[in-house]
């Protein structure tokens, strides 16, 4: 079942990609007492990710802080290490933490799985965006197949 508004992030523990390399972290720790958007991709380095989803998040992370917004992370079923990669090749600093959910543990917490074995893809997270107060969803948007509307950053302003 996808995560709906009204629902608590479930707890689990991923990766973050830091500048000292991946660090544990648990949902319950980035998300309680905080404001978060927070958006999944299919995957790093792909063409609609690298170009239009993640700049679009640091291109309005000013915008959406001013807004009440405290984090900004970026999720994907890819190991800290490219996460990490990722972000320093993106140019990311402090605007968009880059978390790593490797075994998809988070994304089928979130009911945001998406299969694409058959495309040899493996299993990866649905294009999504959602806003969390203190844990709890106020606002989830999951992209059709194939589109980029409903999860970027202009859109995830406009809801606040």
């Amino acid at each position: 079942m996808t995560i709906q508004v009204g629902d608590s992030i479930p707890a689990v523990k991923i990766m973050q990609a830091t500048a000292e390399g991946p660090k544990e972290v648990s949902t319950e720790e980035l998300f309680k007492g905080k404001t978060v958007v927070l958006f999944g991709v299919p995957g790093a380095f792909t063409p609609t990710c690298s170009a239009k989803h993640l700049p679009g998040f640091v291109t309005q992370a000013e915008a959406l802080k001013a807004k009440g917004v405290d984090t900004i992370a970026c999720m994907s079923v890819n190991d800290a290490f490219v996460m990490g990669a990722w972000g320093r090749d993106q140019g990311i600093t402090d605007q968009v933490a880059m978390l790593a959910d490797g075994s998809a543990v988070f994304t089928k917490a979130l009911g945001l799985e998406l299969d694409l074995m058959a495309r040899g893809l493996g299993l990866r997270c649905q294009r999504f965006a959602l806003v969390a107060k203190d844990g709890k969803v106020t606002h989830v948007a999951v992209e059709a197949a194939g589109a980029f509307e409903v999860s970027k950053a202009e859109a995830i302003l406009a809801a606040l």
